[in-house]
C-alpha cells in the first residue's frame, strides 16, 4: 500500500497539479477541515474537484474522520498551544475516532493526502498518514513538495 500528501500552500496550480500528475495516484482525499475558504483558491473543494478530473484525471473524495477539530487547529493556529500539544492531542483524537478501522484501507491506498500546509513537518496530514502506517502496517508513505 502506497499514500502520499501534498499541500497546497506556497504552491502555483501549475506546480500543485504537475505534483499530483507525476504521483501516479488515483485520487485525492481531501482532509482538511475547513475546505471551501475563499482562501483556499484553486483548493477550493469544488473547484478542486473539477480541476483533478479535468488536469489529472484524478478522483476527489473527503474523508472528515482525518480532519481536525477546530479546538484544535484554533488552539494551534492562533498561538495557544505549540505543535508538541497540537500532536499528541490530533493523535490521540485519531485513536478516538478509530480511524483505523472506520477509513477504508482502499480509500487511502493508492491517494494522496490533501492539506493546506506547504510541507508536511508540521502539519496533521503527515501524522495521519504515519497514524494509518503504524496501525495498518505496510504503508508506504510519500510528501510531494
Amino acid at each position: 500500500m502506497r499514500v502520499a500528501t501534498i499541500g497546497f500552500t506556497k504552491k502555483s496550480a501549475r506546480e500543485f497539479f504537475g505534483l499530483l500528475q507525476q504521483s501516479g495516484a488515483q485520487r485525492l482525499v481531501d482532509v482538511r477541515l475547513h475546505n471551501v475558504s475563499q482562501l483556499a483558491g484553486f483548493a477550493k473543494r469544488d473547484d478542486l474537484a473539477y480541476f483533478l478530473q479535468a488536469v489529472c484525471g484524478m478522483a476527489y473524495a473527503e474523508e472528515p474522520l482525518l480532519a481536525p477539530t477546530p479546538e484544535l487547529l484554533d488552539g494551534y493556529r492562533k498561538g495557544k498551544r505549540g505543535w508538541p500539544w497540537y500532536e499528541r492531542e490530533y493523535l490521540a483524537l485519531l485513536a478516538a475516532r478509530r480511524v483505523e478501522e472506520r477509513v477504508p484501507r482502499e480509500l487511502i491506498d493508492g491517494a494522496v493526502l490533501l492539506c493546506s500546509e506547504a510541507t508536511p513537518e508540521r502539519c496533521h496530514r503527515r501524522l495521519a498518514a504515519e497514524y494509518l502506517a503504524r496501525e495498518w502496517g505496510g504503508l508506504d508513505i510519500v510528501h510531494l513538495v
